[in-house]
């Protein structure tokens, strides 16, 4: 167990080291506690949700492994995401989708509301938590022929569109009852596996069925709906409908956040460069943080380069007000709830580390060219003492420190994972 008086030792050392560039790690933890992220549920279930758990995964969806203790039920789930809010710093946020509504009913997605959603709601009044919204577009026999809003067949837009409504009412039924605006996101799998011929159609269908799930006003300290992009998916290799240009251009035109997911670009491509193109243009973004492997693999978010380049860029441009920050990985080999906090705090001691530094100084020195300090100093940070003020930071907000965490995570799965597996 990681000693307390070790641990605010260190910090003071550190702090000192950080104040002879000019930064106050003091001001830095009271920003990163600030930064609220957005937890996704669907860490905790493998993505299957409550109004028909027993669906294949479709529409490009896949999450591999088996480990015991799944959750099955919504008092499992929430109980499973209060166990990892337990662990991680801070005060952050819940993502749902349409299939996690709650209802005694036989329902399908396109006749889930929000008294469907009730559950969540009297939840995270309970947690102190928002909630943010996805509409479900996977995994249902609609999805047909790898099409949603874009299909050629009106029946088939008309169900989908009717399931963005839907959704739309779920979340601003959450800004109202919680008091924080609700993002709602929207990603679609349309496409074509092998080359189309019309590729100018689809996009056109897109943009009439978008616009009239978007036609009701909400007030927007409510609900603000964001847009999500691809550039491919499983079965759609060829083309995808909803690129990042599209949903790009639509965001801007319709005043609408534009949501860059890090796993749906090439694994060439550097994801924090689009912040500063798009947001002097657009509304604001919202981010899905995950760690692509060679492709959209939703893998654990951990602290690596990409990571770093995504905070450091919010941070520096100064634009986390404008930017929402989500999480969205699934991985069935590990105990889920660790995966949660794992990513999590991988995020989170990524921010921090962006906050600490002589950001101002930096970029008078790269004004006025002198880009051997620029470059001297960003690398002298490297090996500065930042999981230091990390452990300060947990200690402040009752949360372990170090790896101490694990050990609430052996306790619960033994006591309370998986038990699951024995009923």
């Amino acid at each position: 167990m990681v000693k307390t008086d070790e641990v605010e030792k260190a910090y003071q050392l550190a702090k000192a080291r950080y104040a002879e560039l000019g930064v106050d790690t003091d001001k830095a933890m009271e920003a990163l506690k600030k930064v609220k992220l957005s937890m996704h549920c669907w860490q905790g279930d493998d993505i299957h949700g409550f109004l028909n758990p027993n669906q294949e995964l479709t529409g490009g969806i896949g999450v591999s492994g088996n480990y015991p203790g799944i959750a099955r039920t919504p008092d499992e789930l929430t109980g499973d995401l209060h166990e990892a809010l337990s662990l991680i710093p801070g005060q952050h946020k819940v993502q749902l989708h349409s299939l996690y509504a709650v209802t005694d009913k036989k329902k399908d997605l396109n006749e889930v509301g929000p008294e469907d959603f009730k559950y969540w709601v009297d939840w995270a009044k309970q947690e102190g938590v928002g909630l943010d919204m996805n509409p479900t577009f996977f995994s249902h026999p609609m999805v047909k022929n790898n099409f949603t809003l874009a299909s050629p067949e009106k029946a088939v837009r008309d169900y989908w569109i009717e399931v963005g409504k839907k959704s739309r009412e779920i979340a601003n039924y959450f800004g109202e009852e919680l008091g924080q605006q609700s993002v709602n996101n929207f990603w679609i799998p349309d496409g074509f596996k092998d080359n189309p011929i019309d590729k100018q159609t689809p996009r056109e269908r897109l943009i009439e069925s978008l616009d009239e799930v978007f036609a009701k006003k909400y007030d927007e300290k409510n609900t603000i709906e964001a847009v999500e992009g691809k550039l491919f998916g499983t079965g759609i290799e060829s083309y995808t409908v909803g690129s990042h240009l599209f949903y790009n251009n639509y965001a801007i035109s319709r005043g609408k956040l534009w949501t860059i997911d890090a796993g749906h670009w090439h694994p060439t491509e550097d994801v924090s460069d689009k912040f500063s193109a798009f947001l002097p243009f657009g509304k604001g973004l919202m981010l899905h943080v995950s760690r692509p492997v060679r492709w959209d693999s939703d893998h654990v978010v951990i602290f690596d380069e990409a990571l770093q380049r995504i905070t450091r860029s919010l941070v520096r441009d100064n634009q986390l007000s404008r930017t929402n920050i989500g999480l969205d990985f699934f991985d069935a080999t590990i105990n889920r709830v660790s995966a949660w906090v794992i990513g999590a705090r991988a995020t989170q001691k990524a921010l921090l580390q962006a906050m600490l530094a002589p950001i101002d100084d930096l970029k008078k020195a790269e004004l006025n060219f002198d880009f051997t300090k620029r470059l001297a100093v960003t690398e002298e940070l490297k090996s500065y003492p930042f999981g230091a003020v990390w452990d300060e930071f947990c200690l402040q907000n009752d949360t372990p420190v170090g790896t101490d965490w694990l050990d609430n995570i052996h306790d619960y799965e033994q006591k309370v994972q998986f038990p699951r597996d024995a009923k």
